[in-house]
């Protein structure tokens, strides 16, 4: 049994989907081989990938917020990255991550938490079902943060630094 899911090696053709560049990356969006830059902000990243992407940053643009674990999660991911018109979902964060920015942004998760708490009580205050949609999605991520995140950090950790699963018995790397 292995820990860590790969899905770059079932993108295939939809690969080309992924035309995001690193340098637009929204600050938000966690660690793994997918993320969220210059997106649209149709916000319809949501409807595709609702376990995956939420909107934020100046112009709510899409960001990844769960990294997929599944063929499933992964075939919804690539769903949201083809419906983005500006094509900007990228997927070669495994090349642009290091263990260093890694253990970086899981230290400054607090800033992340304050971002998505003041997003919270401004979608919270919504009326429309959209705004109420994200709020659940918002307190999903907040809840992820707080257990469960930092598991998959050091699955990834080890992910990065071995380029291979660790299995159950391996040591994971400390962030």
């Amino acid at each position: 049994m292995t820990l860590y899911f790969d899905p770059l090696t079932i993108l295939g053709k939809d690969r080309e989907a992924f035309r995001g560049r690193w340098e637009d990356r929204l600050w938000l969006n966690i660690p793994g081989p997918f993320y969220g830059g210059e997106t649209d902000t149709c916000w319809t990243g949501r409807l595709s990938a609702p376990g995956h992407v939420l909107y934020g940053g100046k112009y709510l643009t899409e960001y990844v917020y769960r990294q997929p674990r599944t063929p499933a999660d992964t075939a919804r991911l690539v769903e949201a990255a083809h419906n983005d018109p500006f094509l900007g979902y990228g997927c070669d964060g495994d090349s642009r991550w290091t263990p260093e920015t890694v253990r970086e942004w899981w230290r400054n998760r607090g800033q992340v938490v304050q971002y998505l708490s003041d997003q919270r009580s401004q979608w919270d205050e919504s009326d429309a079902a959209t705004g109420q949609n994200v709020a659940t999605a918002v307190r999903s991520f907040e809840s992820y943060i707080a257990s469960g995140l930092a598991t998959d950090l050091r699955i990834y950790l080890y992910w990065l630094e071995e380029r291979k699963s660790p299995t159950p018995e391996d040591q994971l790397p400390e962030l």
